[in-house]
């Protein structure tokens, strides 16, 4: 999403460094799929994430970080709803994206680095956690002065449409893209908190449109519930026509 509130579905797209995802196959002989991402800051985190993962004491265990990502995620939507009285919420809020970012990208890294991995369980839980942090967020969003309910719930829908996509490709190619394109979650996180700090600095903007009263976040919001549409078509046409290519149609099969 942007503005408070465009960025923030950009920020869960896809959210986090999952834990690795099995690929198709029968239970207990499941390989784990490709993992692939692109994203501006991907070297970074294969450098920054596993030094920090390898610091950790022994009692912190993947699962307490993926309690704190919902956590931070409960928090920024709470921060956005109360910033109705106090725009100073906003920094709530981006304190909370840092823990939410801390949370959801050590997760998977600290279980890869102790070699701890469980990933069908961790598949699961991962991405049952970030459709819960998405619509914290996009909620908290929409009660905000800074985008309308409405708004922020197509970004919310747009997002979830997106994901199912992605785990639809997971099964059907055994491969895992959790991205669309170069923003990943850290790079679209940076960008909400920048956002935020506009916010405080600039108000939210408003204006009527048609006799309906709105914010520049608005407008921000459905550019980016737009994009996200059109990137799912783009995707999934492009998929299709690889699987088409893989199963013909009209083809007698042995």
């Amino acid at each position: 999403m942007t503005g408070p509130a465009g960025w923030s579905l950009l920020l869960l797209m896809s959210a986090p460094a999952p834990a690795s995802p099995p690929s198709a196959g029968p239970p207990g002989k499941q390989r784990e799929a490709a993992r692939k991402a692109t994203f501006f800051l991907t070297e970074f985190e294969k450098w920054f994430l596993p030094r920090v993962a390898a610091r950790l004491p022994g009692w912190v265990l993947p699962d307490h970080l993926t309690g704190l990502g919902v956590v931070a995620a409960t928090a920024i939507g709470a921060c956005y709803w109360l910033s109705v009285r106090d725009p100073a919420w906003l920094w709530g809020a981006n304190l909370g994206l840092v823990f939410h970012w801390l949370g959801d990208s050590l997760d998977g890294t600290l279980a890869r680095v102790r070699r701890i991995q469980r990933p069908r369980y961790g598949f699961y839980l991962d991405h049952l956690t970030d459709a819960y942090s998405t619509v914290a967020i996009g909620v908290g969003l929409g009660l905000s002065p800074y985008m309308l309910l409405s708004v922020s719930l197509a970004v919310v829908i747009c997002y979830l449409v997106l994901s199912i996509n992605v785990y639809l490709e997971t099964h059907v190619m055994g491969e895992f893209r959790y991205g669309y394109g170069w923003l990943g979650p850290t790079e679209a996180r940076l960008a909400l908190v920048a956002l935020n700090t506009l916010a405080l600095t600039a108000g939210p903007l408003p204006f009527r449109l048609l006799g309906v009263g709105a914010t520049v976040f608005d407008v921000l919001g459905l550019f980016v519930a737009l994009s996200m549409l059109l990137m799912l078509l783009r995707r999934a046409a492009r998929n299709l026509r690889a699987l088409s290519r893989l199963e013909p149609a009209n083809v007698v099969k042995d």
